[in-house]
């Protein structure tokens, strides 16, 4: 079974599935196949194991040893691209990779709503450059605990959604390509319920 999934992942069968249900969600909702605009957000968490040393960091900003999921996501909440890195590689250093990704494969992208973490010089410029128009929701810094801010609350949601699949409650996957097929796996899954109507217990449910 390891030998199918990892020739699937290597020849990106998950990443062709994930946009043709995309398009396909997208259609049923109204919206057109194809986004022009995107949400970039990163979430760091916890590695189990058997990951390498190598490869996991520590996030000083949230106190977490592990791996940095950074993804791209329509303003529906469906995945565009996807990066895995350490931990303390820097929002906006792995948000340029993001932004390489959408000019590759989604060159109807525009524009890009990001956090304050991606407010640097060099992650702005080079999204001009490719002809995406990046802005910066900031969080009011007199608010205290969660507040829902506008357009950011959609990547939010769906790293929610992510944390749903109990593979995807932690890293576990030695490689990185690995745990960015998973990522796929899971809104592949989210995506096909989401089309044909069905409400599957998920894993905080057992």
């Amino acid at each position: 079974m390891y030998w199918y999934f990892a020739a699937w992942r290597d020849e990106k069968v998950f990443t062709e599935l994930n946009g043709l249900l995309r398009r396909l969600v997208r259609q049923a909702e109204g919206r057109t196949p194809e986004a022009s605009a995107c949400v970039i957000d990163a979430q760091s968490v916890k590695t189990s194991a058997n990951v390498p040393a190598a490869d996991q960091g520590t996030d000083a900003a949230k106190k977490i040893v592990g791996r940095k999921r950074s993804i791209a996501v329509d303003t529906l909440g469906l995945l565009l691209a996807v990066l895995v890195t350490a931990a303390g590689v820097q929002d906006s250093a792995a948000g340029i990779s993001l932004l390489d990704q959408l000019a590759t494969g989604h060159p109807t992208v525009s524009k890009a709503w990001v956090d304050g973490g991606y407010h640097r010089a060099h992650f702005i410029d080079h999204a001009a450059a490719l002809g995406i128009d990046a802005q910066v929701v900031p969080r009011d810094p007199a608010t205290r605990g969660f507040t829902v801010l506008p357009r950011r609350w959609v990547v939010e949601r769906t790293f929610g959604w992510l944390m749903q699949h109990r593979r995807l409650a932690r890293d576990y996957e030695a490689l990185p390509a690995t745990s960015e097929a998973m990522i796929h796996v899971a809104m592949i899954d989210t995506m096909t319920r989401r089309l044909t109507g069905e409400n599957t217990p998920n894993w905080r449910g057992t």
